[in-house]
C-alpha cells in the first residue's frame, strides 16, 4: 500500500491543472474581446491608439 502514499507526480499534475486554467482564461478573454480587435465594432483598437497619440501630443 506504499503507492497510496507516494506523491511524486502530484507537483506535475498541479502544474498541468494550473496551465490548463490559464489557457481557458486566455481563450475566454479572446472570445470576449474579439469584436474589439476586429473592425466590426464601433470602438476599435486603431481609433483608441490614434486618440491616445493625439492626446499625448497636446
Amino acid at each position: 500500500m506504499s503507492f497510496l502514499k507516494d506523491e511524486a507526480g502530484q507537483g506535475a499534475a498541479e502544474y498541468i491543472l494550473l496551465f490548463g486554467g490559464v489557457i481557458v482564461i486566455a481563450i475566454a478573454a479572446l472570445v470576449l474581446y474579439k469584436s474589439y480587435f476586429a473592425k466590426t465594432s464601433p470602438v476599435n483598437s486603431t481609433d483608441d491608439m490614434l486618440n491616445a497619440r493625439a492626446s499625448a501630443n497636446n
